[in-house]
């Protein structure tokens, strides 16, 4: 018996080249599964990815599922994609296997935290306030350059086109800067009387869908500045996140972290988070 993908709705293609179309997992003319193929995520049509692959039990353990993957590369490939990922719930173990046999390597985790019902007290002699349109100003060229650094190792785009769509997502989700309506950038700053010296910051932002359903509040970026590290103040910056979300009415709050973040898996961790999606990729060509 042939295992092979058939369309099961029409392309959907932009002017931009994003594309994305599901598919129906077949065995000759029975039906065993699905898989969305798409190139239509933030990075643009350069990265590809294979999302809801699901093959039913019966047809299970033969098979199906790598052989609608690797199909799925092939339509990836012929759309002009540099490099695939996957997003797999860190519940499915069968998942997570597949993704490593067919050479995905992990690059990140989605963590995720249930609030308390009361927010909590920041570390003693620090305080937390908006950050201000000027320290805004000098901040937003180094966030959209480090995060593009980011975005050439996870996705495998050249440099310009990293710091652009750094760029447009900054534009995108701060069209107002600090301003911006569900956005929140706290600064961390020493609460002696004498001194108020930045220790550093966390982006919230309010209102996000969160893996596994629901809305929720989502961080950003949390950064402890270099003179200050070591301190113990990414922890400060956190617990200033979770008072953030739970201002805004959040009951759970979301984050990213890059798998060889092994002191930020450590801090995360003892808050309370706790692994909900596990990103893998690979190149294509």
């Amino acid at each position: 018996m042939t295992t092979t993908l058939r369309p099961s709705a029409p392309l959907q293609q932009t002017a931009t080249g994003a594309r994305s179309r599901p598919y129906e997992i077949r065995v000759n003319s029975r039906r065993v599964g699905a898989l969305v193929i798409a190139a239509d995520g933030p990075l643009g049509p350069a990265v590809g990815e294979l999302r809801e692959l699901y093959v039913e039990e019966p047809d299970r353990g033969r098979g199906r599922a790598t052989v609608a993957a690797l199909a799925g590369e092939e339509v990836l490939r012929g759309w002009g994609c540099r490099r695939v990922r996957v997003a797999v719930p860190a519940s499915s173990a069968g998942g997570l296997r597949l993704a490593t046999a067919l050479g995905y390597t992990e690059s990140g985790l989605t963590l995720c935290k249930e609030l308390p019902a009361a927010p909590p007290a920041l570390p003693e002699g620090v305080g937390a306030r908006p950050m201000t349109e000027a320290e805004y100003a000098r901040w937003l060229p180094r966030a959209v350059a480090s995060y593009a650094e980011r975005c050439q190792e996870r996705s495998g785009l050249g440099p310009e086109e990293a710091r652009a769509f750094s760029a447009a997502q900054h534009t995108e989700l701060l069209p107002q800067g600090p301003a911006t309506e569900g956005m929140s950038i706290s600064v961390l700053e020493a609460a002696a009387a004498d001194r108020r010296e930045p220790l550093g910051h966390v982006w919230v932002a309010t209102g996000q869908e969160l893996p596994g359903g629901g809305s929720g509040a989502y961080v950003y970026d949390v950064e402890v500045d270099a003179a200050h590290r070591g301190r113990g103040h990414g922890r400060g910056l956190l617990l200033q996140a979770e008072r953030v979300a739970l201002a805004a009415g959040a009951r759970r709050i979301a984050l990213f972290v890059d798998s060889g973040n092994t002191p930020a898996r450590g801090l995360y961790a003892s808050l309370g988070y706790r692994t909900t999606t596990v990103h893998l990729g690979k190149p294509l060509w």
